[in-house]
């Protein structure tokens, strides 16, 4: 049914909730049997990109020369990388240091978050080097100590990564202890679940499948709301000084 331009997706000057109606997908160069939903850019104001790819079976992503964050939504792939072949599942991420050779190919029906930032170096210190995992190898810690707000830091807490990317997930009626305002940037994808988002000035529903980009000190805060946790997966620019 046509709902005559109601949308709840919002774009404004620090944030952008980006919802499933209003999605455009596009095939990015090289990706092949698949598009993309390209959720921000740097044509938006950020300084990374952060898309969903959707493979066919047999499709798979383009080539990038920037670092790369893929993280398995659905189905299953294979990524192959330093002459090693990897079986990817639900769950399953990889951290891919700039310029290295790679192909993640989708051996059924896959969707993927992926997340491309030019590497930012630091004196000193040596690039990150590849990582593959699964999110539930990795033991959740409290938020602040509240058990019912869980954190998985998917990258090492190592000064060479210039991003972090974490999943959060909050039982019903969690919700962050403060309103946040930070030099930090976020890419964030609803994962499970729903509940209430501050964005500036502005509350927002959201639920599974949205996505929401944070400028830099856009004021925010989330609730977790409904019978079942809220669950998202999380982007900051991290580890280097303002200036750079």
């Amino acid at each position: 049914m046509h709902k005559l331009g109601h949308t709840r997706s919002a774009n404004q000057r620090d944030h952008l909730l980006h919802t499933p109606d209003t999605f455009v997908r596009t095939a990015l160069p090289g990706m092949t049997a698949g598009t993309a939903i390209v959720h921000i850019s740097p044509a938006a104001g950020a300084a990374f990109t952060q898309y969903t790819a959707e493979l066919e079976s047999g499709g798979s992503l383009g080539p990038t020369t920037a670092q790369r964050f893929v993280y398995l939504l659905s189905g299953t792939a294979e990524l192959t990388v330093e002459g090693a072949t990897h079986a990817l599942q639900s769950g399953s991420y990889a951290y891919l240091p700039p310029g290295v050779v790679h192909r993640l190919r989708a051996t059924q029906a896959a969707r993927i978050a992926v997340i491309e930032k030019a590497y930012v170096p630091q004196s000193r210190v040596a690039a990150p080097a590849l990582l593959i995992a699964n999110e539930e190898s990795v033991t959740p810690t409290a938020l602040g100590g509240e058990e019912d707000l869980q954190v998985r830091g998917l990258l090492p807490d190592n000064p060479a990564f210039d991003f972090a990317v974490n999943t959060m997930t909050y039982q019903p009626g969690a919700a962050l202890s403060m309103v946040e305002v930070h030099v930090m940037e976020h890419g964030l994808l609803m994962l499970e679940g729903g509940g209430i988002y501050r964005l500036g000035d502005q509350w927002y529903p959201v639920t599974e499948g949205d996505f929401i980009w944070m400028g830099p000190f856009c004021p925010q805060w989330f609730g977790a709301l409904g019978k079942q946790p809220a669950k998202y997966l999380i982007y900051k620019d991290w580890n280097r000084h303002p200036l750079t």
